[in-house]
């Protein structure tokens, strides 16, 4: 990932912005990272205790097939054309703008 000469550039500029207190700041960036994976492995447990939990309780029921007699058949509505054509108003109302009631 680094090289071994941007790795010796990097500790020079550490040492040069932290001088003595970099031992103190190394140790508090340690003990942070540790933190952080503390509480994502706790995480995780608590993840994987709820999985398991869910699996337990209910066994197979993600797993069991349907039988095909409780299927049910997607169906929708036929369309039936209307049984005459739409009757066609005369020119002179549909010029007037007004709405039929």
């Amino acid at each position: 990932m680094f090289s071994p000469v941007s790795m010796l550039i990097l500790g020079a500029i550490a040492v040069l912005i932290f001088g003595d207190r970099l031992p103190e700041v190394a140790k508090t960036v340690g003990k942070g990272i540790m933190e952080f994976k503390k509480g994502l492995q706790g995480l995780q447990d608590e993840l994987t205790a709820a999985v398991n939990s869910v699996d337990t309780a209910t066994p197979g029921l993600m797993h069991a097939e349907m039988p095909v007699e409780d299927y049910e058949e997607a169906t929708a509505p036929k369309f039936e054309p209307p049984p005459s054509a739409p009757a066609q108003q005369p020119a002179s109302e549909s010029s007037s703008g007004s709405i039929p009631v």
